[in-house]
């Protein structure tokens, strides 16, 4: 096994005590930071190449507040801001080997909840991918966030140069839910981008845990 087969990309999301973000504006930030590297990595190319081409894209999230937050911050990376989610993303790293800044950090306690139901997402409307989450699996908001980047990434993997110029136009937004049993199970079989998890952490291997819908995802099944 070499090494780039154990690289994993850190996401550092900013929970103050006194202000949590919003669980779905945390996925959705999660998300759009992952897109937002591998549109452009920037200085950090080499990294975001070696850590693509294992097609093993892991993602670890830990949470900061206060002087872990502006320490993090200081590190390499860029942070997205959505709503009222701030979510960093540091180019790879070795599993084993992080940044002390980050390794630091605690994984656990990620819980977040959303203060109201997020706005439904209607069929067939216009707007951006939308991943959905498989409604049978309960995970932490910290395993969430990691899945969804994860079912962003397939997504884009997806795409060409027509489908990620018009997202970048969008500013590479996505929507993240929750779908109805039967509708997600729909969607697995259509041969959407899923995501079928590691089994690492909280769940079974195998488990499909978020499916990537948009148009232009089911022009592609048509057109292969």
């Amino acid at each position: 096994m070499n090494d780039t087969e154990l690289m994993v990309l850190p996401l550092v999301v900013r929970i103050e005590r006194a202000a949590p973000p919003e669980r779905t504006d945390a996925l959705e930030a999660a998300a759009m930071a992952v897109l937002s590297l591998l549109d452009d990595p920037g200085e950090w190319g080499a990294e975001v190449r070696a850590w693509e081409s294992t097609g093993k894209i892991r993602k670890v999230v830990r949470r900061a507040r206060g002087a872990e937050w502006r320490r993090a911050a200081a590190l390499p990376g860029r942070t997205l801001e959505h709503r009222t989610a701030e979510v960093r993303v540091h180019p790879p790293v070795p599993l084993d080997d992080w940044p002390r800044d980050l390794a630091r950090l605690q994984v656990s306690g990620t819980e977040l909840t959303d203060s109201g139901d997020p706005e439904p997402v209607v069929a067939g409307a216009a707007g951006p991918p939308v991943l959905w989450a498989n409604p049978s699996l309960a995970m932490s908001a910290g395993k969430a966030m990691a899945q969804a980047g994860h079912a962003a990434q397939l997504a884009w993997w997806a795409g060409g140069a027509a489908e990620h110029d018009a997202w970048r136009a969008a500013g590479l937004s996505v929507r993240v839910r929750t779908a109805a049993p039967d509708d997600f199970a729909a969607k697995v079989a259509a041969g959407l981008p899923v995501v079928r998890d590691a089994g690492f952490t909280e769940i079974e291997p195998g488990s499909c845990t978020f499916v990537a819908e948009a148009p232009w995802l089911y022009g592609r099944l048509a057109r292969s």
